[in-house]
């Protein structure tokens, strides 16, 4: 299969391409991968096996429409995860937000249809509910989501819809919780407060760091996505969870200990605008009629994580960000 990935040079798309290059996917050993990445600030070839022999790197915008009339010829599935993803970033301007992920995401649904391809997988998140006081969000509810960032997302995601119910394209579209693990850019929570932990610097912790979300490992995300792209119903929407709730007071505590470190490092910092409470995910669905479940528990995982920013300096010193709240 020729498979067109977005984004692939950034956290959870390289982990994708990695895997699936190296025979992680049964039944793809032989894909041949096309990636189309912008190479913005978090994203780098660097995450990519550069001289792969059925890996082909293309630097561009994904919506540069001459560019797509380029690449798309051939290609037989579209695994969507380009994205401008940072909720902070999106209220201070919502503008490449919207660019990037309606206008772009758009521009793939039409070069997809024009030439045929077969699949295409809309990697979205679980913001695009909004936020819930209790129970869990079932594929079902309505989209009301509150950052910039949460709303370009499900435009998308009603967008791709569309292009099921009105032209027939094989859509399918993938709702994830909160992801962490080696790897990823140093704005995020996880990774922002490991490398600061490790350096001894404080860390910022929102509001009274009550708010609720779920967490899913990068490779469990990754699996879920390819269970999705193999076997799942075109039209249909996956909820993909991680298993696991809890504070950001506790995942604080958890990073803290980790890291060797006390909360005299801790420094509350004012909540963000349009904060949402609590995110849950019913993953009943694609544990269902796909056979999903994750497999890295957080404990393993979140070791793992701070032990790969621990011998990984190199990585992250020269791209993590100053900002006081960046998750």
């Amino acid at each position: 299969m020729n498979i067109l990935v977005t984004g692939a040079a950034g956290f959870i798309g390289s982990h994708f391409v990695r895997t699936l290059l190296s025979g992680g996917y049964p039944g793809h050993e032989d894909d041949r991968v096309t990636v189309v990445d912008k190479l913005t600030y978090a994203g780098t070839r660097n995450n990519l096996p550069r001289h792969h022999p059925r890996l082909t790197f293309v630097h561009g915008d994904i919506c540069d429409t001459t560019l797509l009339e380029k690449v798309f010829p051939g290609q037989e599935a579209v695994v969507h995860f380009a994205a401008e993803s940072h909720v902070d970033r999106s209220v201070a301007g919502a503008e490449a937000f919207v660019r990037t992920n309606v206008l772009g995401t758009q521009a793939l649904l039409e070069a997809a249809l024009r030439h045929g391809t077969g699949v295409f997988v809309q990697v979205s998140t679980d913001e695009t509910y909004g936020s819930i006081a209790e129970g869990r969000w079932t594929e079902d509810e309505p989209l009301l989501p509150n950052s910039p960032y949460a709303a370009s997302k499900a435009a998308a995601d009603l967008i791709a819809r569309s292009y099921w119910r009105t032209h027939g394209l094989d859509v399918r579209v993938t709702r994830c919780a909160n992801n962490y693990g080696p790897g990823q850019h140093p704005e995020k929570l996880v990774p922002l407060f490991v490398t600061r932990l490790l350096d001894g610097r404080p860390v910022p912790l929102y509001g009274d760091g009550s708010n609720l979300r779920e967490w899913l490992h990068v490779d469990d995300h990754c699996r879920a996505v390819r269970l999705v792209l193999d076997g799942g119903r075109p039209g249909e929407v996956y909820n993909v969870g991680g298993g696991t709730h809890m504070t950001n007071r506790e995942m604080t505590g958890r990073l803290l200990d980790l890291c060797g470190a006390g909360w005299d490092l801790v420094r509350r910092v004012e909540d963000r605008k349009g904060h949402d409470f609590r995110y849950a995910v019913d993953d009943s669905k694609i544990r269902r009629e796909l056979g999903y479940a994750p497999r890295r528990s957080l404990e393993d995982g979140l070791r793992e994580t701070v032990e790969w920013y621990a011998a990984h300096r190199g990585h992250w010193d020269a791209r993590e960000e100053d900002s006081e709240a960046g998750y």
